[in-house]
């Protein structure tokens, strides 16, 4: 939809009447080998499915597949998609050690109303040429979809930036997050202690500690992602920009009566 030659429209203008952020115009997917970017797209569609695969039975499962890798090969493509099996148990492990680490506030607690709890995640998205990364915030209560950005890196200015534009809508009484550095960095939590914001975060490795935009990512990916198969950045974007809408005011959740995100988040 974008004339980079229009002799009088400004590529500027362009992005701004279709309402495409700018950046994402010029966004390129982050590159790997094609038999890589392969092997990264079966490890999401099984990871969707089988959370519990770390690299080792990911490698077996490939394997069984007919494809002949090896651990190396699929821990690294796993740390690149920011993808780690579930644990019974927290692990140890920070990713960086320098950054506060904040406990799990969540565990028991009965949530009652939106803007009670927010939470956050990053994704990897799979694309023909390449991959992105996507971050959302979500209520816990009423399942909105407060905010989200795509970015070509693990950066943290993307995160940051999500969460300023969350916070345009409101504020949470605490705020829910893995143990990411982009989550784990000062800037970040320091916004939200700023605002009076509690911080919680999840033990290293426990996706269900953040089962709800864990639920959201599965939505994502086989409502949309995995149907639509993007095959350019700006595609991609606009096309998160219709399914995002579509989730939060027309997609009625079961767990919510029935009624969509919005109706719960802006009734109460």
């Amino acid at each position: 939809m974008i004339e980079t030659t229009h002799p009088e429209i400004s590529i500027r203008r362009q992005c701004e009447l279709i309402e495409l952020n700018r950046s994402s115009y010029y966004y390129q997917p982050a590159r790997e080998t094609d038999f890589n970017l392969k092997m990264m797209r079966l490890i999401d569609e099984q990871y969707m499915k089988t959370p519990y695969y770390g690299y080792p039975k990911m490698t077996a499962h490939l394997r069984r597949a007919g494809y002949p890798v090896n651990p190396k090969r699929i821990r690294r493509l796993m740390r690149k998609m920011n993808l780690m099996a579930i644990y019974p148990k927290p692990r140890t492990t920070i990713f960086a050690p320098e950054n506060k680490i904040y406990p799990y506030l969540l565990r028991g607690l009965s949530i009652t109303r939106p803007n009670q709890v927010w939470s956050t995640d990053i994704t990897y998205i799979p694309m023909p040429k390449g991959f992105m990364y996507l971050v959302a915030v979500i209520d816990w209560y009423s399942r909105y979809v407060l905010s989200w950005k795509l970015s070509n890196t693990l950066d943290g200015a993307f995160c940051l930036a999500a969460l300023n534009e969350a916070l345009q809508l409101g504020k949470p009484e605490v705020f829910n997050s893995d143990q990411g550095v982009q989550f784990t960095a000062n800037v970040f939590t320091g916004t939200l202690e700023d605002a009076g914001i509690q911080v919680s975060m999840d033990g290293r490795g426990r996706a269900f500690d953040n089962i709800f935009i864990e639920r959201l990512w599965r939505s994502v990916k086989y409502e949309d992602i995995y149907i639509k198969d993007y095959g350019t950045v700006p595609a991609l974007d606009a096309g998160l920009h219709s399914y995002f809408t579509l989730y939060d005011t027309e997609r009625p959740h079961q767990s919510l009566d029935y009624r969509t995100p919005a109706e719960v988040h802006f009734s109460c």
